[in-house]
């Protein structure tokens, strides 16, 4: 949370003060209060979502600094709920700005292994739905209450506002908050939000099955090629030369229309040439899983996404292969592969390698039909948190290789069919060129968070969002990020492309 001086910070931050917070159903067993002194932090922007970079220099807090009488919630990431490396860079960062800040482990993601396998199996074939329904929901707004609780012991009030800050399944849970927990929090950040869980998660399965099935597969190498290929295909589809695709939605870009073409492997810095596998692999990656009957399942990321995490620095991709002597293996996907191993097929044993396509087919809606309330968060009735005033933003990286955008999208049209006033309380900004809540060429909105306080707190509505990036030229370059289905526009007869001054939304 956040305090005056360490004097005053040390006669306060004791377990006494805190009393024992109500939580309807729960039994608190321990409270621990830890003063924290002299903490330094350097927050980067990649991972401070919806904030730009903070240094944190000698704060003090009681694990409670100068308080601005606000509360900024952090989400996890992956398997985790919270309590790991994003979310404490993010805790960091909110401290920094005053906030008391708060995360949750959700009872079973403790470990931080990004694995589900210690807590998924009570027993073969008998799932931990207890476990799985607390890191869908009950601990979000167990979290909340026990945070406004232990903030009303501290300081003598409660928050004046509250605040979800997420990005990836942090961005889940936000909007599982604001579907399933109205009350919970004034103002919600959900980017590149990873609901629909059973479908995207589901379908992430689909290249690597391409390859089992093929019984062969490409080096990582010519993923990017085609990568590459396809930027430069589509680039001037917005009217600007600048290596960004802006209408990445709208990319037409045939895979196997570069097969055969020759390229050098920035990894080995060897003379390649691109493969039919790889188109295969990077043609069903970016138009989605389908059914034995070719209809679409679940889409997939937008055309000229990096779907290896080599190009965005992301790390990890949804492809993954590995090569010795020309041959090459797959590593599964591993959210997919313990999402199917341990949630659908309840077999800590079982081997997604030899699944058929009638085997992955069912397996998909299996998950969506078991699963979708538990951690889907994809519920589109809104109205019982807008009618309480409430504000939600989110911004989605169009070259985001992990959740696709069109997930999103579909699930704000749905919003909209029953909230026709969607854009008074409820924003979605998709980012051109930016990877899985950061990464890419392209510019993150830094502002996001800032925008939606002013939206919570003065009625300041969230027109577009800055961001800056350098483009292939090494020019910076400002741009505005509009909300959906609003894009923006260049102004040819502005004049300069490099200027936010010469885009509007339209």
């Amino acid at each position: 949370m956040a305090a005056a001086s360490n004097m005053s910070l040390a006669g306060q931050c004791t377990s006494a003060t805190f009393g024992t917070p109500n939580v309807f159903g729960a039994e608190v067993l321990a409270i621990q209060a830890a003063l924290v002194t002299g903490y330094s932090s350097n927050v980067p922007q990649a991972y401070n979502f919806n904030h730009g970079p903070i240094t944190v220099t000698n704060a003090s807090f009681c694990n409670v600094t100068n308080w601005n009488r606000r509360l900024q919630a952090q989400g996890g990431g992956g398997w985790v709920s919270g309590r790991f490396l994003l979310s404490d860079y993010g805790m960091a960062g909110a401290i920094g700005e005053g906030y008391a800040t708060v995360t949750t482990d959700a009872g079973v993601t403790h470990d931080l292994t990004q694995t589900p396998a210690k807590w998924a199996l009570n027993s073969p074939s008998n799932v931990n739905l207890y476990g799985l329904q607390n890191l869908g929901s009950v601990s979000l707004n167990d979290m909340a209450i026990f945070a406004k609780d232990l903030i009303q012991s501290y300081y003598g009030e409660r928050p004046a506002y509250s605040y979800w800050n997420g990005c990836s399944q942090g961005g889940r849970q936000g909007m599982m908050l604001a579907q399933r927990y109205p009350d919970a929090f004034d103002g919600i950040a959900a980017s590149a939000p990873a609901f629909n869980w059973p479908e995207f998660i589901g379908s992430g399965l689909w290249p690597d099955l391409q390859m089992w099935w093929a019984g062969k597969a490409p080096d990582l190498c010519e993923l990017d090629a085609i990568q590459t290929e396809a930027i430069i295909a589509c680039d001037s589809q917005d009217g600007i030369p600048d290596g960004l695709l802006s209408e990445s939605n709208n990319c037409i870009f045939n895979p196997f229309s570069v097969v055969g073409k020759s390229f050098t492997c920035a990894s080995t810095n060897s003379t390649m040439v691109i493969s039919e596998i790889a188109a295969q692999v990077a043609n069903a990656s970016w138009t989605g899983a389908t059914s034995t009957e070719g209809e679409l399942l679940w889409y997939g990321p937008n055309v000229g996404t990096d779907l290896t995490g080599h190009t965005y620095g992301e790390g990890s991709g949804i492809v993954t292969t590995t090569c010795t002597n020309g041959t090459c293996s797959v590593t599964p996907y591993s959210l997919a592969e313990q999402w199917t191993t341990y949630f659908v097929e309840k077999n800590a044993s079982f081997d997604v390698s030899k699944m058929t396509a009638e085997d992955f087919q069912t397996a998909f809606h299996q998950g969506v039909n078991q699963f979708t309330s538990m951690i889907g968060s994809n519920d589109p009735d809104l109205r019982a948190f807008h009618k309480k005033g409430r504000r939600i933003m989110g911004f989605h990286g169009l070259a985001d290789g992990i959740i696709p955008t069109k997930g999103t999208e579909h699930y704000y049209r749905r919003v909209t069919e029953i909230i026709a006033e969607v854009q008074d309380f409820y924003r979605y900004f998709p980012a051109p060129a930016v990877g899985h809540c950061f990464g890419g060429p392209g510019g993150v909105p830094t502002t996001l968070f800032d925008s939606l306080r002013a939206w919570v707190e003065n009625g300041t509505v969230p027109e577009h969002l800055p961001t800056t990036f350098t483009d292939s030229s090494n020019k910076t370059n400002t741009r505005i990020l509009c909300p959906y289905p609003r894009k923006s526009v260049y102004d040819e007869s502005c004049g300069d492309s490099t200027i936010a001054e010469c885009f509007s939304c339209v």
